[in-house]
């Protein structure tokens, strides 16, 4: 009796470190990233759902961007996956006008996600179509990071009032750059309508590139299930999806949180297997910033510095991230 005791304890104990293990090296385990079908799939073409948070813009947060607070993500929220948004025109540290500055920051969370070994999103942070400036980037960190399967290009965060034929173009040329050095990693592509009309892209998606996905983002307490049902459509069109902005209130990033409607989302989210990103990383008086000022940049967040949204998001990803 005593010698089986024994024996559980020691098989409970290899459990467990098995565990750390695999929790500690993410992207070791699942590797290099591809799409089958609509599906995101990992290196042993198993289905792979991505789970974690978005820095606020680096122009306006960047105080929040280096690698303690990348591992403090992973350890404490259980991210799989982070968002580093580069801010391109707003703030008072836009890409347009410090390039160097923002190369930096956004850096910092790359190389922190390499080393926490999760994923990343390097998420060209604009509204606008900036071609020249996007291309120039996009070769630049492709060539310095395209080697690690841990990247995922997003060349376009919430096109607004272009149309479909006009984000299409843009996102054929950079996708042509950043394939010249990068030929496997993912990269994400937006659509009309702060990312909601993926009915466009459905009916005429890029074509001659492998492993593209296009992003949806949802606001649960502003987008209602008609989102959900177009994205289904979508999907069913073949489609893949991958939702790299989302949270549980009003599409301002203010208001209360709707829980039912954000659960339901998740809920959503789950059963399709879909990535989640939530929005965001930052100190800003909105609902959505899951940061209160007394946030340390590096992390170490007690519960008392995170806001409602920060206490949710990270219940959330603790829940789904096992």
């Amino acid at each position: 009796m005593i010698e089986m005791n024994f024996k559980s304890k020691i098989t409970l104990l290899l459990l467990i470190l098995s565990y750390g293990i695999t929790s500690a090296q993410f992207v070791k385990k699942h590797g290099q990233l591809s799409v089958k079908g609509t599906q995101l799939v990992d290196k042993n073409q198993s289905p792979i759902v991505l789970r974690g948070v978005s820095f606020g813009w680096h122009s306006m947060w960047p105080r929040f961007y280096n690698e303690k607070a990348v591992a403090w993500l992973k350890k404490d929220f259980n991210c799989n996956i982070v968002r580093a948004a580069l801010g391109i025109e707003i703030g008072e540290h836009p890409y347009i006008k410090e390039p160097e500055f923002s190369k930096e920051k956004i850096e910092a969370v790359i190389k922190g996600a390499i080393k926490s070994d999760i994923y990343v999103i390097i998420d060209w942070h604009s509204h606008n179509i900036n071609l020249k400036e996007a291309k120039e980037y996009f070769d630049e960190i492709s060539k310095k990071y395209g080697k690690y399967p841990n990247v995922i290009y997003e060349v376009f965060n919430e096109p607004d009032y272009e149309t479909w034929p006009e984000v299409k173009a843009y996102s054929e040329e950079v996708i042509k750059v950043i394939r010249a050095n990068d030929p496997d990693n993912i990269i994400l592509v937006g659509c009309p309508k702060w990312d909601q009309d993926v009915n466009l892209p459905a009916a005429d998606p890029i074509k001659g590139y492998d492993n593209l996905m296009y992003t949806m983002h949802f606001y649960a307490a502003t987008h209602e299930k008609w989102l959900r049902d177009r994205t289904d459509e979508a999907i069913k069109s073949g489609l893949p999806i991958f939702v790299s902005e989302s949270a549980g209130m009003e599409a301002s990033g203010d208001g209360p949180v709707n829980y039912v409607a954000w659960q339901e989302y998740i809920d959503w989210l789950e059963t399709n297997k879909l990535s989640w990103i939530t929005w965001s990383i930052s100190d800003k008086d909105e609902t959505c910033s899951m940061l209160k000022k007394s946030a340390d940049s590096e992390g170490n967040w007690k519960d008392e510095d995170l806001k409602e949204s920060g206490l949710k998001t990270r219940e959330f990803l603790k829940k789904y991230n096992k």
